[in-house]
C-alpha cells in the first residue's frame, strides 16, 4: 500500500504595476498598449455583473470546484458579454485567500449576514442577476434566513439545485417550493431531478432548465505513456477520487478486490483525494484509517495506492486517462449528480457505479455497468468482465466520449449564457469571444508527406491516407496564417502541402486525389470524378502565389510551374464547383501575374456558369443548378471574382442575387444551418435537415468576407459573425463544434450530437474561417 501526501509550495506574484513600470516616453508603443488596455478595462467595467453565490476555492468542496470550472468557462467564452463576481460561502470564521473575482463573502452560521448580503446586492448597481449554487447542507443551520434573503433580493435570481430529493416530507416540500417561488429560474443537472421537481414539488416546468454538469475537454494522451509516467506500467488500474468520507463507501471496492486480484493479479486500485475538511474537523482521519486497516487485513498492500492530496486538474485528468475502470460506490441513493462521475466520463473511463439517479440516466449497456449499493460481489463480477474483455472496454470508451461531449464546460457556458440573456435581455447581449488561433491539431495531422485525411477523435488515423483535397485546403489555410500573423515558421508546412500537390500532379497536368499511407495512388482515383479536386488544386496554388512576396523564391517558382501545367487541361472541366474553385485560384494568381490568359480562362468558366444559371433559375429559384449541395457559396463568390477581373456587371448581378438566394435558405432563428449532407435541397422539394458540415460554414464565412470587402454591406458582416459563432455553440444544438483543447474541429453536426472525430477537412475548414474572421474582429 502506497501513500502520497501534499508537499508545500510557494508562489511568486508579480504585480501589474511592476510589469508596466517603463518609461513610456521612450517607448511610445508601450504607452499606446497601455491606453488600449485601459480602454478595454473601461469597457469591461461597464458590463453587467452576474453574482454567483457559492462555496469557492481555496475552500475544498465539490461545489466550489464546480463553480470555479463554470466561471472559468463563462469567462473564456463570454468575458465581453458580462462580468462574473462571486459571493463565497463560509461556515464560521475562515481565513481563505480568495482570488480577485470574489466580491463578497457570506458566513452561513450567522443569521444577520443574510440580510446584510441582500442589502449589499440590492444597492450594487453593477449586479444584474444572482446565480445561487444550492446544496441543503450550506444553509441547514439558517434555512429561514436564506429564504428571507431570497425574498428580499430585488435582482432576478437563478438557483441551481445540486440535490433534489424524491418523496419529500411536508417540511422539505414547502421549503423547496418557497425557494422556487422566490427565484425567476431553476437549473437542475438531470432529467430525473427536473421530473422530481415537477411531480413531487409541483414546480412549473417552464421555470426549470436542465443544464448538465460540465465536463473537461481532454487531449486523450496515450494510456501507456501515462502509466509509465506515474509508475503504473503493466497495471490494470481501477480509480476512484474525491474528498474522502464514509459516504463514498470505498470499502465496497476493497471488499471486492480479493476476488478481482485472484483472477487479475496486476490490478491496482487508486484512491485519490484528501479527506473532506468537514470530516476531518469532526472525525479526524477515522475513515481513512479504517480503510488502511482493511487493506492490511485483506493483504492488498500491493494492489491499493492512496494518493492523499487534492490534485491539480491536469494531474487528475491524466490519472483518469490512464484508468482502465472508474469505480463509483457512493451509498447515497438520493445523490442527484456527481462531479467526479462526470470527470471520469470526460476522460472516456468505463464506469461501474451504484444506481444513483445520475448513473441510471447516463449509463446504459454500451457506456458502463450499474451494481447494487454495497454489493461487492456484483462489483467484482463487473470489474473482472470488463478487464477480461478489451474490445468491450474499447467500445464503452468510444460510446462514453460520444455521450459526454455535449456536457463539455464550454457547452454548459453557452447554456448558462443563453439563460442569463433571457433573464435580462435589455442589459445583457451575448458576444462570443474569439478563440486564439491554434495550429496544434493541424500540425498533429501533418506528416512529412502531408496532411492525413481522418482522425479517430483527435488521434490521426494514418490508415486513412491522404487526399489532394485536404492538402490543397491546408495549403490555403497555412498561407492565410502566414499572411495574417507573419509567422514564417509555417513555411515548412507550406512546403509539405505544396510537395503533396506536386506529387499528385500527373504528366498531362491533371491531378489525382487519393493516396494511401504507403504513398501509393489508390483505385478510388479511377472510381470518382476528380474535377473538383483539380479545381481545389488551382485555388490553392493561385492563393499561395498571391503571397509569393512572403515565401522563398524557389517555393513560389515550384508553385507557378505546377499551376501553369494545371492550366493545360483545366479549361475542359465542366463541374460547377471545379470551375468556381479555378476562378478563385486564377483571381488570386492574377494579382501577381496579370496575364491575358488568366482573363480568358475566367471568362470561359464564368460564361459556362452564367449559362447554367440561366437554364436553372426561375421563380423562387435563383441558382446555377436544380439543387443545393455542398460548397455552395463558392459559386456566387466565383462570379464576384469574374466581375472584379472582367468588369462585366452581369457576373456581379448574378453573384449578388445567387448569394442572397443561398443565404435565405441557410440563415434562420438558429443562426446558420447549412444544407444537409444527408439530403441535398432539390428544387421544388422540402429543405433537408441535420448533417451540417464545418466546411460549408467555413466557405460561407469566406464568401461573406469578400462580399463585405467589395460592397461594404453590414448585413454580410453581421452574417459572417453569426456563421462563425456556429463553431462556438450558437447553433441548433447549442454545442461547440470547435474543440479549443485540441485545436481540432468536430467532423459535423448530426440530429442530436456532434461527430467527435476531428479530421483534416473540418479542422482546416475551421482554421480558414477563424483566419477570415480575424480581419473583422473589431467590426462587430
Amino acid at each position: 500500500m502506497k501513500n502520497e501526501t501534499d508537499s508545500s509550495k510557494s508562489d511568486k506574484i508579480i504585480s501589474s504595476e511592476a510589469i508596466y513600470h517603463y518609461d513610456t516616453t521612450a517607448f511610445p508603443q508601450i504607452a499606446s498598449g497601455r491606453a488600449r488596455l485601459h480602454e478595454i478595462e473601461k469597457q469591461h467595467s461597464n458590463l453587467a455583473e452576474i453574482l454567483v453565490i457559492s462555496s469557492y476555492p481555496p475552500r475544498e468542496c465539490g461545489i466550489a470546484t464546480y463553480s470555479q470550472d463554470l466561471i472559468k468557462a463563462l469567462n473564456n467564452k463570454f468575458s465581453n458579454s458580462f462580468n462574473i463576481k462571486v459571493c463565497a460561502l463560509e461556515s464560521g470564521k475562515s481565513d481563505f485567500n480568495y482570488p480577485d473575482e470574489v466580491k463578497y463573502t457570506l458566513d452561513t452560521s450567522h443569521i444577520s449576514t443574510f440580510m446584510t448580503l441582500a442589502e449589499k446586492i440590492n444597492n450594487d448597481q453593477h449586479i444584474e442577476i444572482v446565480l445561487i449554487q444550492h446544496e441543503f447542507g450550506f444553509y441547514r443551520e439558517q434555512e429561514q434566513a436564506f429564504l428571507q434573503m431570497l425574498y428580499e433580493l430585488s435582482k432576478p435570481v437563478v438557483i441551481v439545485f445540486h440535490t433534489v430529493l424524491p418523496h419529500p416530507t411536508e417540511h422539505l416540500k414547502n421549503q423547496v417550493r418557497n425557494i422556487a417561488s422566490a427565484c425567476k429560474s431553476i437549473i437542475v443537472m438531470t432529467k430525473t431531478s427536473a421530473d422530481i421537481l415537477m411531480s413531487d414539488y409541483n414546480v412549473a416546468s417552464q421555470k426549470i432548465s436542465i443544464i448538465r454538469h460540465g465536463t473537461h475537454l481532454v487531449q486523450h494522451l496515450s494510456e501507456k505513456f501515462l502509466k509509465d509516467k506515474y509508475g503504473l506500467t503493466g497495471k490494470k488500474v481501477l480509480t476512484t477520487f474525491g474528498l474522502l468520507s464514509s459516504g463514498k463507501s470505498i470499502e465496497t471496492t476493497l471488499d471486492a478486490l480479493p476476488a478481482i486480484v485472484k483472477q487479475i493479479p496486476n490490478v491496482m486500485f487508486l484512491i485519490i483525494g484528501k479527506t473532506h475538511p468537514e470530516v476531518v474537523k469532526n472525525e479526524k482521519e477515522q475513515y481513512r484509517d479504517s480503510l488502511e486497516l482493511k487493506v492490511k487485513e485483506l493483504g492488498l498492500e500491493n494492489n491499493v495506492q492512496f494518493i492523499n492530496k487534492y490534485l491539480d486538474l491536469p494531474d487528475l485528468l491524466e490519472y483518469l486517462q490512464l484508468t482502465d475502470i472508474y469505480v463509483f460506490t457512493t451509498n447515497d441513493p438520493n445523490q442527484a449528480v456527481s462531479g467526479t462521475f462526470m470527470y471520469a466520463m470526460s476522460c472516456g473511463c468505463p464506469i461501474i457505479s451504484t444506481p444513483i439517479p445520475h448513473a441510471k440516466e447516463v449509463l446504459t449497456e454500451d457506456t458502463g455497468i450499474i451494481f447494487d449499493f454495497r454489493n461487492s460481489g456484483q462489483l467484482a463480477d463487473g470489474v473482472i468482465r470488463l478487464l477480461n474483455d478489451p474490445d468491450l472496454r474499447k467500445n464503452i470508451i468510444s460510446n462514453t466520449l460520444q455521450k459526454v461531449v455535449s456536457t463539455a464546460w464550454e457547452n454548459s457556458a453557452v447554456a448558462h449564457a443563453m439563460l442569463i440573456q433571457k433573464m435580462a435581455p435589455e442589459k445583457i447581449k451575448i458576444h462570443f469571444n474569439l478563440p486564439v488561433i491554434n495550429l496544434s491539431h493541424v500540425k498533429a495531422m501533418t506528416t512529412e508527406m502531408g496532411m492525413i485525411q481522418f482522425s479517430r477523435i483527435n488521434q490521426p488515423d494514418i490508415k486513412s491516407g491522404y487526399t489532394l483535397d485536404d492538402n490543397a485546403r491546408a495549403l490555403v489555410a497555412t498561407c492565410m496564417y502566414l499572411n495574417t500573423t507573419g509567422d514564417k515558421s509555417c513555411i515548412s508546412d507550406i512546403r509539405k502541402y505544396l510537395n503533396f500537390i506536386r506529387f499528385c500532379q500527373q504528366p498531362d497536368g491533371n491531378f489525382l486525389n487519393y493516396v494511401d499511407k504507403d504513398k501509393q495512388f489508390t483505385s478510388q482515383n479511377e472510381e470518382v470524378n476528380l474535377d473538383d479536386s483539380n479545381g481545389r488544386a488551382v485555388w490553392a496554388l493561385g492563393y499561395m502565389l498571391s503571397q509569393k512576396n512572403k515565401l522563398p523564391k524557389e517555393l513560389s517558382l515550384e508553385a507557378e510551374v505546377t499551376l501553369q501545367r494545371a492550366f493545360i487541361l483545366i479549361s475542359e472541366v465542366k463541374s460547377t464547383r471545379a470551375m468556381a474553385f479555378a476562378i478563385k485560384g486564377i483571381f488570386y494568381y492574377h494579382k501577381v501575374a496579370k496575364l491575358p490568359g488568366n482573363i480568358t480562362l475566367v471568362k470561359i468558366f464564368a460564361n459556362r456558369m452564367l449559362q447554367m444559371y440561366k437554364h436553372e433559375s426561375g421563380q423562387n429559384w435563383e441558382w446555377f443548378e436544380g439543387y443545393l449541395t455542398y460548397a455552395n457559396s463558392i459559386l456566387p463568390e466565383a462570379m464576384l471574382y469574374a466581375w472584379l477581373m472582367t468588369d462585366d456587371s452581369t457576373y456581379k448581378d448574378i453573384a449578388k442575387i445567387s448569394l442572397a438566394f443561398l443565404l435565405s435558405h441557410t440563415f434562420n432563428a438558429n443562426g446558420i444551418e447549412v444544407i444537409s449532407n444527408r439530403k441535398w435541397f432539390q428544387k421544388g422539394q422540402e429543405h433537408g435537415h441535420f448533417g451540417e458540415q464545418p466546411i460549408d460554414v467555413a466557405y460561407t464565412i469566406m464568401t461573406l468576407g469578400i462580399f463585405y470587402d467589395v460592397f461594404h454591406d453590414d448585413d454580410y458582416l453581421q452574417k459572417l459573425h453569426i456563421a462563425f459563432n456556429w463553431f462556438l455553440g450558437n447553433n441548433r444544438l447549442q454545442q461547440i463544434v470547435y474543440n479549443p483543447c485540441t485545436g481540432g474541429c468536430y467532423d459535423g453536426m448530426e440530429e442530436t450530437h456532434v461527430n467527435l472525430n476531428q479530421g483534416a477537412e473540418s479542422t482546416v475548414s475551421y482554421l480558414m474561417a477563424r483566419l477570415t474572421v480575424e480581419k473583422y474582429k473589431d467590426e462587430q
